[in-house]
């Protein structure tokens, strides 16, 4: 098979829509991506976590409809968006690391010795960066094709998983995440930082420890 006819493998197009040279865009792959948290826990370095993710969902945002009942029919007008909540499965390590950097931010959320909750938001909230990457490792530097951050997140669900002797899998701690808002950037990070920081001040108000 002559190596030109490769640029045929993809839909037809006219001539002034398209290069005639020009075949399949390079997908992104799923299993070519980085997770990581900032303000997670109670440690500062969250490493451990980036290095023990099994799979994560991307956001989802749901445009939440108002039905106005008409005469004859009804119209539909856009309500207030919701970011629903999204996945994260990590691999339960031998050392423990990953069970005590969620024990972590679980207790930060609420303390269920002393039975006391956080005074704010601002207590507890984290940032959830997850980066699609083009495969670069070593020598050469990944890039980054798109990034989503998420914004004043908090673990609403724990899920440790059970132990099973017919089974090879390794041991995993599901994790379900609700987060305020979250920002999509193509091609790069969002270095939105500064932003949850002033969202977070709108949130969640003053207030610190328990």
């Amino acid at each position: 098979m002559a190596v030109a006819s490769l640029s045929r493998f993809t839909v037809p197009l006219a001539s002034d829509q398209s290069a005639t040279s020009q075949g399949l865009l390079m997908p992104k792959l799923k299993y070519r991506f980085r997770a990581s948290f900032e303000n997670f826990g109670l440690s500062s370095d969250v490493v451990e976590l980036t290095k023990q993710v099994m799979d994560i969902k991307r956001p989802s945002v749901n445009f939440n409809p108002i039905t106005l009942d008409m005469y004859n029919s009804k119209v539909y007008l856009m309500g207030k968006p919701e970011w629903t909540e999204t996945t994260i499965n990590l691999r339960d390590d031998a050392g423990g690391n990953v069970a005590r950097l969620v024990g972590e931010q679980i207790q930060k959320q609420f303390d269920f010795a002393e039975q006391t909750s956080a005074a704010s938001g601002a207590d507890y909230k984290f940032l959830l960066r997850y980066e699609m990457l083009d495969g670069g490792n070593g020598a050469n530097t990944p890039n980054i094709l798109e990034t989503w951050e998420m914004y004043g997140a908090f673990i609403s669900q724990v899920d440790y998983g059970d132990a099973n002797y017919a089974t090879n899998d390794p041991m995993s701690i599901a994790l379900t995440i609700r987060y305020d808002n979250a920002y999509q950037t193509p091609n790069g990070s969002a270095n939105a930082t500064n932003l949850i920081r002033s969202v977070a001040g709108l949130v969640t108000g003053a207030g610190g420890g328990k």
